[in-house]
């Protein structure tokens, strides 16, 4: 099945050997690591916005694929900032496809029933508890890396106080009491265009909604990712263009204060649990 796969957002398999009982893979070298290697407990320079959200749409372009691209439908089944590896051009490609499970071009049924595997933190809640596997469980572990994205910290920290040792939860419950301030990354305050925080938290908390058929498909989340990003440029570009003018205010208006950013993730919250013409 590997060495079938080929797209630029997936680390292709070279080969294979096994000599005298050392079976080894042989993948294409990815010369800047993991994505978790950018992100936390690490001495490289923290990522950009902008660069955050590239590797973002780079990684769901490649899940994204393995859903509908492929010749079947492939789940990953473990989704992680570890397993999204990039190359020297910051290329983001989804590795690691021991557990992967592939199911029919045209399935009689939109979930496979399996034992659970995964990684801690990342894990589909819903999984978990009916042993049914769906692509809808490669996205739940998708969001946790959007979390991971915004908030650079791991998924789980066992030394944290109860409510924040799982990333996933302790965003949800950021947003339901508006304070998503507490939570993102010290390096992008005041980087990120308001309109873009907003699209961006909104796409990660409907990726990890307990009901699996409530959140998005991957393809729903790559077209969301893109109008992130076309908005975090627009806000680039006007703040650009406020600076040769000289005005100040737009500026303060445009890109989060803290108070702006309690209000945009109470204002998510209430349109998830109440949408509206949907």
């Amino acid at each position: 099945m590997l060495s079938q796969l080929r797209h630029r957002h997936l680390v292709s398999l070279i080969g294979c050997c096994n000599d005298k009982g050392e079976i080894i893979l042989v993948y294409d070298n990815m010369a800047l690591g993991s994505l978790s290697d950018h992100l936390y407990n690490t001495n490289n320079p923290p990522l950009l916005w902008k660069q955050r959200l590239q590797i973002c749409i780079g990684a769901a372009r490649g899940l994204q694929y393995l859903h509908t691209g492929a010749k079947g439908t492939i789940i990953h089944r473990d989704v992680k900032s570890t397993n999204i590896l990039l190359d020297d051009k910051w290329v983001a490609k989804v590795s690691d496809f021991g557990l992967s499970k592939m199911g029919k071009a045209n399935m009689s049924k939109n979930h496979i029933s399996t034992i659970v595997k995964g990684s801690f933190g990342y894990l589909d809640p819903e999984y978990y508890r009916t042993q049914r596997l769906s692509v809808k469980s490669d996205v739940y572990s998708f969001g946790v890396v959007l979390c991971e994205i915004l908030c650079a910290r791991p998924a789980v920290i066992h030394t944290e106080e109860m409510s924040q040792i799982n990333l996933a939860e302790w965003t949800t419950s950021c947003y339901e009491n508006g304070e998503l301030d507490q939570i993102i990354d010290p390096n992008l305050r005041g980087k990120i265009a308001a309109e873009c925080l907003n699209k961006f938290a909104e796409i990660a908390i409907s990726c990890i909604n307990d009901n699996g058929n409530e959140r998005p498909s991957m393809t729903d989340v790559v077209r969301e990712l893109e109008v992130a990003l076309q908005l975090h440029q627009r806000g680039e570009e006007d703040i650009n263009s406020t600076g040769r003018n000289g005005e100040s205010e737009t500026s303060r208006e445009h890109f989060l204060t803290k108070d702006s950013i309690k209000c945009i993730s109470a204002t998510i919250f209430s349109e998830i649990n109440n949408p509206s013409g949907r």
